[in-house]
């Protein structure tokens, strides 16, 4: 089975997206497999990460706004502005996909781990995340 999900984001920050994907592999009805999220962007990311406390996923966009700083005069990319280069480090050192694994027709995700879709740029977008689910 394979679907897209397509999410509006508000700009820079996180969104999440378990549920989502929750119910596509319910209706999926694979017992035991394989869910494979990629995102078609390469301004945005998909990460797993502490679900409880919105804290974690703050300080991670902090720390990342101390590792790629906006308007950097290093870059010579900036055709869409100040945050387009950084959004493409951003990208690149995170992930354009995940892997999890299915079980009793579930995400095999770990208590505190949720699924989120990480945009990089500061104005919202309109993103496209293909999401296949194989049986095992």
């Amino acid at each position: 089975m394979q679907e897209t999900i397509r999410i509006r984001t508000q700009g820079r920050g996180t969104v999440d997206i378990t549920a989502e994907v929750e119910k596509l592999v319910s209706r999926s009805c694979v017992e035991t497999g394989l869910c494979n999220l990629f995102i078609q962007h390469t301004s945005a990311s998909l990460i797993l990460c502490e679900n409880a406390d919105p804290d974690v996923r703050a300080d991670l966009e902090n720390f990342m706004q101390q590792l790629v700083r906006d308007g950097d005069p290093l870059f010579r990319h900036r055709a869409e502005g100040p945050d387009d280069m950084p959004a493409h480090i951003r990208n690149v050192l995170t992930s354009s996909s995940l892997t999890i694994p299915i079980a009793d027709g579930r995400c095999l995700l770990g208590t505190w781990q949720g699924i989120y879709l990480w945009e990089h740029r500061f104005n919202a977008h309109m993103r496209n995340i293909i999401v296949t689910i194989q049986r095992g």
